[in-house]
């Protein structure tokens, strides 16, 4: 968008509303498209609307109402909008200072998610075990957040997680193009977290089910064009379905999906939102033979795993939590789960090809090993999948690590049979 080539005139100033103004008093455009430019974009459309600056210049909001933003960010308004349609979230209350926070706390108990509203990556969030960590968290968040309020919530850690990439046209045609599958349960933000394209553990029942509430979701929060990310979490012991949350705009993930299934989605929600249907727009990834309408279906799978740079920060924490920490992210297309999995890994550019086996410290016991490689497991950090394939190594089961990690023995077992064909190499000396 900072491309000269593309854009008619390009601003290089600070993202704030009282810039923006000028820039509007200079340009004096019809509309402002915030839903393309992410967290930062609908804030500051906010701020404008705040100030009264959109109806001082005369400028309209297309692709997202100042209401649907309000809701789908507000905490409170997001949630007493999904009981108004029937859907359920976890159990959670808004606080604006933090010895609000403590009653809340004390009804909830431990462990406890903070959320600050209209913040990017869940910055100022995490999930607090004790008091300690609960007063260090609240107060980040409450400073962080623009509307100085935090959302406690309920823990569902070790709940899978799920996303639904939507798109909604002006005549209220949807499509969902892609279902995306966090490896790392609940705990850890998506942008840390292993996710798979499309979703592999996954029911057809739990899948239209999802498909139902994110659709009743959009329609809800009023996002009438273009694209948007709804997240849920799935009990895996009795299927009971959350929504955790819903990004009404163009989005990280938003970017996965169109590179995972070919579908543009940030140029077909921008379309859409100057009046454009999903029925008249031709889908470039077939040759312009089928229209955008229909939902894109692929046969292969892609997996996305994010680049962390603790090394160039020391005194950084490596485990991970509701707040974002990755810097990049890779991606790998293969024509299964194993294949995609370890491209992606060789793709990080961390001087690994894969499954690398873990050398450990000559002085350790087994014993010592084996409780490092448990801790390893237990707790979400940069590198758990390699402890999960050592812990193979040093073999443990599938219900082992299941136990101590909460991912999916689906994911568990596809690990496990590269570990076994790395074994039959070595043996057969076929390398």
């Amino acid at each position: 968008m900072t491309d000269p080539d593309m854009a008619d005139k390009i601003y290089i100033e600070p993202i704030h509303w009282r810039n923006i103004e000028k820039i509007i008093a200079i340009e004096k455009p019809d509309a402002i498209l915030p839903t393309m430019g992410g967290q930062t974009a609908l804030n500051t459309t906010l701020d404008l609307n705040r100030h009264k600056i959109l109806e001082k210049y005369n400028v309209e909001i297309i692709g997202a109402s100042v209401d649907s933003i309000d809701m789908a960010e507000d905490r409170e308004l997001f949630k007493n909008a999904m009981t108004d349609i029937g859907l359920e979230t976890p159990r959670a209350y808004v606080a604006k200072d933090f010895d609000k926070a403590l009653v809340i706390q004390k009804d909830i108990g431990y462990p406890i998610i903070i959320r600050p509203s209209f913040t990017l990556g869940g910055s100022g969030g995490g999930i607090a075990y004790n008091k300690q960590d609960f007063e260090k968290i609240v107060k980040r968040g409450l400073d962080l957040s623009p509307t100085n309020e935090v959302l406690l919530e309920e823990s569902v850690i070790g709940w899978k997680e799920f996303e639904m990439e939507v798109v909604r046209d002006k005549n209220d045609n949807c499509i969902i193009v892609c279902s995306i599958e966090n490896l790392d349960p609940m705990g850890v933000h998506t942008g840390d977290s292993i996710t798979i394209a499309p979703a592999q553990t996954l029911t057809d029942k739990e899948y239209q089910n999802l498909r139902n509430q994110s659709i009743q979701v959009l329609r809800k929060i009023g996002v009438d064009t273009g694209g948007s990310n709804v997240q849920f979490a799935i009990n895996p012991d009795n299927g009971k379905i959350y929504v955790i949350e819903m990004n009404p705009r163009v989005s990280r993930s938003s970017a996965l999906a169109s590179k995972a299934t070919g579908f543009p989605i940030a140029k077909v929600a921008a379309k859409l939102a100057i009046g454009y249907t999903l029925d008249e727009l031709r889908n470039e990834i077939t040759g312009d033979v089928i229209p955008s309408s229909f939902e894109p279906s692929i046969d292969y799978i892609v997996t996305k795993i994010p680049r962390f740079a603790f090394e160039k920060f020391k005194e950084a924490d490596y485990h991970l939590t509701t707040q974002m920490k990755s810097v990049g992210e890779v991606m790998a297309i293969g024509s299964c789960f194993k294949e995609s999995l370890q491209k992606a890994l060789r793709g990080l550019e961390v001087g690994i090809d894969g499954f690398d086996e873990i050398i450990f410290e000559e002085s350790l016991s087994p014993k010592e090993r084996q409780d490092l490689i448990v801790k390893e497991i237990s707790t979400p950090s940069s590198n758990r999948i390699l402890y999960v394939a050592q812990a193979f190594r040093e073999g443990m089961s599938i219900d082992d690590v299941f136990n101590l990690s909460g991912i999916d023995k689906w994911f568990l077992n596809q690990v496990y049979e590269i570990i076994i064909s790395e074994n039959e190499i070595k043996i057969n000396q076929l390398i």
